[in-house]
This record gives structure tokens, sequence and C-alpha cells, in this order.
């Protein structure tokens, strides 16, 4: 499952908060910048589109998808990232729904591969136990039990 994937990729990163919506996409991208899957390039990206078409990002409340149009600058592998916040970041300050906890950046550098994520990450997604529980989680070690737990 991603989960573990997540770990032991070096995948993540858990923080208490963010400045902003912009600086929460930075954070959520800096793990994947870590071991060269993307460079700063693509946060930037990330909030260009945001900022042309709204916060398409978050899917339900809690949870956001950053990610940019396929073949966007700065994205060298494909992976997905996870972060965790532990206070609520707004896109948009007049919708309560789009605020997100939860982060999963998605980088594509192969269609096969990204197709292949976005599968296991649809599956994590409808499972709404699965959900409730990322949102409580505070390390990694909790994403290995979750990841145990849900295989």
């Amino acid at each position: 499952m991603l989960l573990k994937t997540f770990v032991d990729e070096k995948h993540y990163l858990f923080a208490e908060k963010a400045d902003d919506w912009q600086d929460a996409i930075r954070m959520s991208c800096k793990s994947l910048e870590a071991d060269g899957t993307l460079d700063a390039t693509y946060a930037e990206e990330i909030i260009a589109c945001v900022e042309k078409h709204g916060p398409y990002i978050v899917l339900v409340p809690g949870i956001a998808l950053p990610h940019s149009m396929e073949g966007a600058k700065g994205v060298f592998k494909t992976a997905i990232g996870f972060m965790k916040l532990e206070q609520p970041v707004s896109f948009d300050d007049s919708d309560p729904e789009k605020s997100a906890t939860v982060f999963f950046t998605l980088a594509s550098e192969n269609h096969e591969a990204h197709l292949a994520n976005m599968q296991q990450l649809f599956t994590m997604l409808t499972d709404d136990d699965l959900v409730e529980e990322l949102f409580l989680v505070k390390g990694p070690e909790d994403l290995l039990r979750l990841d145990e737990k849900y295989s």
C-alpha cells in the first residue's frame, strides 16, 4: 500500500501548521524534492494553477491533492508525497470545506506509473475508516500501522 511506500521512500512530512495555502503546497513538495523526484519549480507551478483555476486540489473537506498539469516543469520522477498538518490550511476563506490537513502531492513523469499510483490512492481514499484515521496520524509509525491494518 502507498502508506508504507511513503515511509520507505521518506516521502512524508508532519508539521504543526503552514503560514498559508501557498506555504502548505511548498511544504508538501519538500519530501519529494529531497530525493530529486522534483524541484522547487514544481511547487510554484501548482501554486500558479490554483491561483488560475481555484482550489481544485481540495477533493473533499480536509484532503488536498497538490498537482499540476501533465508535463509540468520541475518533475523528474513519478511519486506521491504525504503531508499531515495539525492545523488546517484554508484554500478559500469563504468556503470552510476548502481547507485541508492531509495532503497527497502528485508528481508524474511516467504515465503508466502515475495511473498505478492513482489507483492505489483512489482505493485508499474510498475507504472511509482509513481516511478518518489519516486525519489522526502523527508520524511515520502511524502510517506503517495503518498500512498493516488496511493491507
